[in-house]
């Protein structure tokens, strides 16, 4: 005869639910730990902010949405070069990835103070192309900063390379002088005189 009761019947199929019937069931796939490199391993983040950023389409003369995500400036420890880089989210797709160059000039955007714009020559697509890009941030002082931060690793790099570019000029003028008095000191071949042939050609004779 056949329960009513909703409760014991409940009970019963928790229990055979929960029967365990002694079987091994072995993974269909087997998954193993994998090193995943982001390639910022050797390099700093000197700023890490949360953005949306835009891409100008020259074609269709409008912005674009490139992604939502974070934002970083990151020196490199041994070269002490620095680059933009942005990822999504979620996907860590790369949005903007290029150095912080001096011909990098960011300006405010018109009109959005929460938001700046610039020139690059980015790489996020694997290969160089020149980019305008907008960026706009939750507060007006993470723009600020952004902004601040960009002038500021620009400004020094154009130093650095002006200091490089000295340095090289006085090193070629050192090589210069150093090979001009080489020259002015490095004795000829000494010459015999003509006395001494011609005695020894009458001693043969």
């Amino acid at each position: 005869m056949a329960s009513n009761d909703p409760d014991r019947e409940e009970e019963a199929a928790a229990a055979g639910e929960d029967e365990d019937t002694g079987a091994q069931v072995a993974p269909i796939v087997t998954l193993s730990e994998v090193a995943v490199t982001t390639g910022e391993e050797e390099e700093d983040a000197l700023l890490d902010l949360k953005a949306k950023l835009y891409r100008f389409d020259k074609e269709g003369n409008q912005w674009k949405e490139r992604g939502t995500g974070s934002v970083k400036l990151l020196k490199h420890r041994e070269t002490g070069k620095v680059r933009l880089l942005m990822r999504q989210v979620k996907t860590l797709k790369i949005c903007a990835n290029h150095l912080v160059l001096p011909s990098v000039k960011i300006q405010e955007h018109a009109g959005n103070d929460k938001s700046c714009v610039w020139h690059a020559s980015d790489f996020a697509d694997g290969e160089l192309k020149e980019e305008m890009f907008c960026i706009r941030f939750g507060s007006v002082e993470n723009c600020k900063k952004f902004m601040e931060t960009v002038e500021g690793i620009a400004e020094s790099s154009e130093k650095n390379e002006e200091k490089e570019s000295k340095d090289a000029s006085d090193a070629a003028g050192l090589l210069d002088k150093l090979s001009v008095h080489e020259s002015k000191t490095e004795k000829a071949p000494e010459e015999v005189p003509a006395a001494a042939v011609k005695a020894d050609d009458e001693t043969e004779k």
